[in-house]
């Protein structure tokens, strides 16, 4: 399957259209366009577009920026909406609507613009209360009940109301817990190269010491791939794995790389972007005790917690965290992901805050106070 990739340069009738799409969205002033040319301007356009859609500011358009750009255009009324088994509908309108049945006080989990089964389940029961046929479509008469009911949850998002219930309800001890490690790339995909290292045998390395070290604390672990796989799982293929798993958290482990050597430091990604009430609560919580307890053992330079909408983040059903553990291009950080020691480190580091993700505040520890044999086991 050919992969897109437009970038600055590129002439065509698909310029024409991806020029069309920023237009249509307010990203691009195109009202006397010239030749079909992907120039700067569109170049800025597609950055800003995919800054604030939680990708990443290449300015190139993938395939992933290509659908999110077709995404985009869709406003609630445009089409009818249900869910297709194998073929889900996404946009703006599936998000739109989530959103106010959410509002509405029905339960359609995170709110990530794909009309899954769970969406539908709460389409049916809206139209149940509102006296209409269930037949899980919002069509012309669901659009109009939407749109006269007035919201019944306040004080904050309700589906991160009710992710915090369920966190709630599932306890602070360990034992039982489902946690899925997904090391990156994998088989002949060894991810960044530098220094002597490849990404793929240092996530592979960093996979089995966290999964040793739940494993002894009574968690269920799987790994998206094992050491030595052939395999390289796409990021939707990875998340149909956690999500037939049933685990409670999933943490994708990754080193990053850059043209500048200088460039250094560790960050975390959560499911978000600035499109409001889109955020993972838990994953957005759980990202940052990663972080913040990699920060504190380590001399990594903390490039914080960060939103983003790539595909394993958005599909996974529980609370999922990306992992970018330093810069493999960097002399120091290459020299710290070399080092066993080191991998040790931040294994407990991610260990910990799995577990402070399940503790009640006042039970909490300080940010790298907590150590594996405190951890609540029992």
């Amino acid at each position: 399957m050919t992969s897109l990739r437009y970038q600055l340069g590129d002439t065509g009738p698909a310029i024409a259209e991806i020029r069309s799409k920023l237009t249509q969205l307010g990203f691009l002033d195109d009202t006397a366009p010239g030749p079909h040319t992907f120039d700067e301007d569109v170049d800025q356009a597609v950055r800003q577009f995919q800054q604030e859609r939680g990708l990443t500011a290449t300015g190139v358009v993938d395939d992933t920026t290509y659908r999110v750009l077709d995404e985009a255009r869709w406003r609630l009324g445009d089409r009818l909406l249900s869910y297709v088994v194998g073929n889900p509908q996404a946009g703006d309108d599936v998000i739109a609507l989530q959103r106010r049945l959410s509002e509405l006080g029905f339960d359609v989990g995170r709110v990530d613009g794909v009309f899954g089964p769970r969406t539908g389940d709460a389409l049916r029961e809206f139209q149940r209360n509102v006296g209409l046929p269930a037949d899980g479509t919002c069509g012309p008469s669901t659009f109009k009940s939407l749109g006269r009911l007035a919201p019944i949850v306040t004080g904050g998002r309700p589906e991160s109301l009710r992710a915090v219930e369920a966190l709630r309800q599932a306890g602070k001890r360990l034992p039982g817990k489902v946690v899925v490690i997904d090391p990156g790339h994998g088989g002949s995909d060894r991810g960044h190269r530098a220094h002597g290292l490849d990404e793929a045998s240092v996530v592979e390395d960093l996979a089995a010491r966290i999964e040793g070290r739940l494993t002894a604390t009574g968690v269920q672990t799987y790994l998206t791939r094992g050491p030595g796989s052939e395999a390289s799982p796409t990021e939707s293929e990875r998340a149909t794995f956690a999500n037939d798993s049933g685990a409670n958290l999933l943490i994708s482990l990754h080193v990053d790389s850059h043209p500048n050597a200088d460039a250094s430091g560790v960050a975390t990604y959560f499911y978000g972007s600035r499109e409001p009430g889109t955020a993972s609560a838990i994953g957005e919580q759980f990202a940052g005790l990663v972080q913040r307890e990699i920060v504190a053992r380590t001399d990594l330079v903390d490039c914080r917690a960060h939103p983003k909408t790539w595909d394993l983040l958005r599909h996974t059903k529980m609370a999922a965290v990306r992992v970018e553990l330093g810069y493999i291009t960097n002399d120091g950080d290459a020299a710290r992901l070399a080092d066993p020691d080191f991998r040790d480190v931040v294994a407990e580091a991610i260990v910990v805050a799995i577990q402070r993700v399940y503790l009640p505040s006042g039970e909490d520890a300080a940010t790298g106070a907590l150590r594996f044999h405190d951890l609540a086991t029992g």
